[in-house]
């Protein structure tokens, strides 16, 4: 590693670390500007928020701007270098404009790693944090959840294809419920129905425990009717599955979502949408950070009379039209019929066709 390279790689990670530090102590000061009420009616101390809220909160913001900060320090300080003059010195010298964008990649293969790696174990921990922060003192302050969101009323949902479960109530901190049901069909009729007064989940066995059963396992021409005071059975599903709420893709580790994705497939469950795209987005997100980190030293790289001034309106447009069009996207996946694949990769597709551009483009 040449000297010049060492420069650019500490001037790219400096930078960006120093503006994501800038950024976060913005948005924690407006945060709490915002939340306060909040924070009082929680009856909590300093220390208690910063470590039940902020721990979640800040990880959580930094993951979903990443990207942004990486462009912005890469329009930055590369601006700077061609202000003055130093990028055209690196040039002059028989730097071809390829070799010069070599420690700009290592820098971003570093960081990107860094996200990856963050989405599958870090943020979704610091997520869990701001959900359940959320969910116990700031949604209930709105209005949005006054009455006990652990008790579940009127699940239905299915376990396999021909196989079909409900439950009149669930508590979701028991793991305990009541009126539970399966019904399991062939050729469109009814061949096997159970009926259980409570269902509980057994955490020795792993396994769900059904009280007071009754069994009904019918063909075309006879039934037979099976009583049990107590089973217990294997079934697909766990408690975690029966605890749905708006942050619970946001929780789980990408091996634990991966195998969430593949029971609710398996249930033909709606909602799928939502879980696919958090998928596809903690792989997408990271490659954005190359493509950004390319779109912004072509264009910074290139003297302009407007300094950097120029380069960074141009680069917060870019950045916002990423940010903006990735959101669309993931909208017309969740509420319409849209791809999720395509919906969490169509952003990089196009901006990385515009990265290619510009990065032809740049040495002329």
């Amino acid at each position: 590693m040449k000297k010049i390279d060492q420069y650019i790689i500490s001037k790219y990670l400096s930078t960006f670390f120093f503006c994501l530090l800038l950024f976060t102590v913005i948005v924690v000061v407006v945060d709490i500007s915002e939340k306060t009420d909040d924070f009082v009616k929680s009856n909590l101390d300093a220390w208690q928020i910063f470590k039940e809220y902020y721990l979640g909160f800040i990880p959580r913001f930094d993951a979903m701007l990443f990207p942004l900060f990486v462009f912005i320090s890469v329009i930055f300080f590369t601006s700077k270098m061609a202000g003055r003059s130093e990028i055209i010195a690196i040039l002059s010298s028989g730097v071809s404009f390829r070799r010069f964008m070599v420690p700009y990649m290592v820098s971003a293969l570093f960081l990107s790693l860094l996200l990856w790696l963050g989405y599958r174990s870090m943020v979704p921990k610091a997520n869990e944090k701001f959900g359940n922060f959320n969910k116990n003192y700031v949604d209930v302050n709105k209005g949005m959840h006054n009455k006990n969101t652990s008790y579940l009323q009127n699940l239905y949902f299915r376990l396999d294809p021909v196989t079909y479960v409900g439950l009149r109530s669930y508590d979701t901190i028991s793991k305990s419920g009541n009126g539970f049901f399966v019904d399991q069909f062939k050729n469109n009729k009814l061949q096997y129905n159970l009926r259980a007064a409570s269902i509980m989940w057994d955490t020795g066995s792993k396994k769900w425990k059904l009280s007071n059963v009754l069994e009904r396992h019918m063909d075309s021409l006879t039934e037979r009717v099976v009583k049990n005071s107590n089973l217990l059975m294997n079934y697909n599903f766990r408690p975690l599955d029966l605890r749905k709420d708006e942050y619970l893709k946001d929780q789980m580790p990408t091996r634990e979502l991966d195998d969430f994705i593949k029971r609710e497939k398996m249930r033909h469950s709606e909602g799928l949408s939502d879980l696919l795209v958090e998928r596809y987005n903690r792989d997408a997100i990271p490659v954005s950070v190359f493509i950004l980190t390319i779109i912004g030293a072509s264009l910074a790289s290139r003297k302009l009379r407007g300094g950097s001034g120029a380069h960074l309106a141009l680069g917060v447009i870019i950045s916002v039209s990423y940010i903006l069009f990735s959101r669309f996207s993931v909208v017309f996946a969740t509420k319409g019929n849209f791809s999720p694949f395509m919906a969490a990769w169509l952003p990089n597709i196009l901006f990385g066709l515009l990265a290619f551009y510009i990065y032809k483009k740049a040495p002329k």
